[in-house]
């Protein structure tokens, strides 16, 4: 929409209007408002927090403050070179410096900001390529303490929450995922089970209502907002941007209790609304592949565990206004299990366990099994292309690795009745019957129920066993890297091999899951959105996964999504608030930003 520029035409008026309530979204909020700006969020759904509040709520941030009071203080030119490497020259020079330069200043200034905003950091779960020049075994992934959701008072209501959401009490600290997956391995294992037995205990009997990783997160932020008096529209989607004549973004429609609203944005528009991903139409246009399995499959399922609100609506309206796009085949892929209801599960420890191996629909091995989900899942794409079947793949194991590790969610202690998640001996007759899990009592008989060559599968068993008993993968090099290492079993000289031994042997369906959508807007070291030909779209910034990701087509450490989306919130903001221009519609000056305005707690 192009304004007249009659300031009478609008009904609300703001200097910063941000799209969107996720990190990003209440992070650029957060600045803007410290800098003594006026700022609304408006956010489409009923329920704020976006993918945030949905995911493990790691924020992946070489040179936190929470690092460096613990005596760990990254170099910022090799994280810049870690950075550079990884993305393979898909990401200027200009965005990951500035992406090195301002992450750690933003976790600086939002600890400074609100006592809400507490961050921790937990030194061992490494960078996803700690060998590379830069990278880091100790990891560099943030994380906030566990909250008693009841702070929010009126507004717990209104956090996003997961799909699937754990039985009341069960919230895993960092680092307790991990002890939890070794239950079998270690009294620290047993230890944490214990601890959520109580957490449950407390539950019931106290009335907790704890929440850590994403949701932790998101409410923090929320409540940060709220302490410095920050209005949120929920249930006000925005459907169209508006520019004056020169094409400058000065706000947008924004439809609020039913009836369009005319925003306008004095100082500039901040899209935080994420990518596209549940409009499947739009998926299949860049990657095809899916088409043909789903076809194949008669699936129509769409395998993401993003933001159900996330449809592209930003991505399409920066485009109406001359944006350029990137990455729009790309996503933030995660192999997981689809159970026949359509609820998705992770497959993360599975893929580090060391009796296992994955093979394809030639029934061979084609990765290193813990290599990073980002890796794991465009060697799927790559494979499908080459015309064997990769989606789904198969991940094969034994009634030992059942028995000893957790697998699917099964927790390999004797049967509890009335337990939250699977337990026993016996793999439950309702996987075996829902297709996704298969067994069989022979190599040949277990590759006749997925379909795969028997010959071809008791080869790659043969091969894996021989490299296992050898204590090292000369094909694929699994367990190398310390990332591998993190959730495989610490008691073995290698934590990711062992032979795999007596059947029964069962096979695990892979299909080609995500966390969202990584491709959108082409964005400068600002946050600023730009054109095709790099020229800028005045007044309009883009973070998170409305925009193309920094990240490029890889994955830095845990935490590599939320962490550009907060730290480009923040950029934008300042941005916004240093520049000198005028205000678009009435062209009175701007104000003089107080940008330490919010260093006190």
């Amino acid at each position: 929409m192009t304004s007249p520029i009659d300031p009478e035409s609008f009904d609300h008026v703001t200097d910063v209007l941000i799209i969107g309530s996720g990190g990003g979204g209440m992070t650029a909020a957060l600045a803007a408002g410290a800098a003594g700006l006026d700022t609304l969020v408006v956010e489409k759904s009923a329920r704020f927090g976006g993918s945030t509040a949905l995911s493990g709520g790691g924020i992946w941030v070489p040179g936190a403050p929470s690092q460096r009071r613990q005596g760990y203080v990254p170099d910022p030119e090799q994280v810049f070179r870690y950075l550079k490497e990884i993305t393979g020259g898909l990401v200027s020079d200009a965005r990951l410096r500035k992406y090195v330069e301002a992450a750690p200043e933003m976790m600086e200034f939002l600890e400074n900001l609100s006592p809400w905003l507490e961050f921790v950091w937990k030194p061992g779960y490494a960078d996803y390529y700690p060998e590379l020049p830069g990278g880091s075994p100790l990891g560099s992934t943030i994380n906030v303490p566990e909250i008693d959701l009841r702070t929010l008072g009126d507004e717990e209501e209104n956090l996003l929450t997961p799909l699937a959401l754990a039985p009341r009490g069960i919230w895993f600290a960092p680092k307790d995922l991990r002890l939890f997956y070794q239950v079998r391995q270690s009294w620290r294992g047993k230890a944490v089970l214990v601890k959520l037995i109580w957490r449950m205990f407390r539950a019931r009997v106290f009335g907790d209502k704890m929440a850590a990783i994403g949701q932790s997160l998101a409410a923090r932020l929320r409540l940060a907002m709220k302490q410095q008096n920050i209005p949120l529209w929920l249930n006000s989607p925005m459907t169209e941007l508006i520019t004056d004549l020169d094409g400058r973004v000065i706000g947008a429609v924004v439809e609020k209790d039913g009836r369009p609203l005319l925003v306008r944005a004095a100082r500039g528009v901040v899209l935080a609304s994420g990518g596209f991903d549940h409009d499947m139409a739009w998926r299949l246009q860049y990657l095809p592949e899916l088409a043909r399995v789903r076809q194949m499959r008669g699936d129509d399922k769409d395998w993401s565990f993003g933001n159900p609100a996330a449809t592209g609506d930003g991505i399409r309206a920066g485009e109406k206004v001359g944006a350029a796009t990137e990455l729009l085949d790309e996503a933030w892929w995660f192999p997981a299990m689809c159970w026949p209801d359509g609820r998705l599960q992770f497959m993360l420890n599975e893929r580090m366990m060391p009796a296992q191996f994955i093979v394809n629909g030639a029934g061979k091995r084609f990765i290193n099994e813990a290599a990073p989900y980002m890796d794991f899942a465009h060697a799927m794409i790559d494979g499908e292309r080459s015309g064997v079947t990769h989606i789904p793949c198969w991940l094969i194991t034994d009634i030992r690795s059942f028995h000893r590790y957790v697998v699917g969610g099964h927790l390999p202690i004797p049967k509890v009745p009335f337990a939250p998640v699977p337990t026993g001996w016996k793999v439950p007759a309702a996987w075996l019957e829902s297709g996704v899990v298969k067994t069989g009592s022979t190599w040949e008989e277990l590759a006749a129920e997925i379909g795969v060559p028997g010959t071809e599968l008791r080869r790659t068993a043969e091969r894996f066993n021989e490299l296992a008993r050898k204590g090292h993968d000369d094909d694929f090099d699994r367990g190398d890297s310390a990332y591998d290492n993190y959730y495989g079993d610490p008691t073995l000289p290698n934590p990711n091999l062992y032979p795999i031994g007596k059947p029964p042997y069962y096979a695990f369906q892979i299909i080609l899951g995500d966390l969202g959508t990584s491709g959108g807007l082409r964005t400068d070291e600002f946050a600023r959105v730009l054109r095709a030909d790099d020229s800028v779209i005045d007044g309009l910034y883009a973070v998170g996964n409305v925009s193309a990701a920094v990240m490029g087509r890889s994955y830095a450490g845990a935490g590599a999504t939320i962490g550009p989306a907060m730290a480009f919130g923040y950029v934008a903001a300042r941005h916004i608030a240093a520049s000198d221009n005028k205000d678009p519609v009435t062209h009175e000056p701007a104000k003089d930003p107080d940008l330490q305005g919010g260093n006190q707690k």
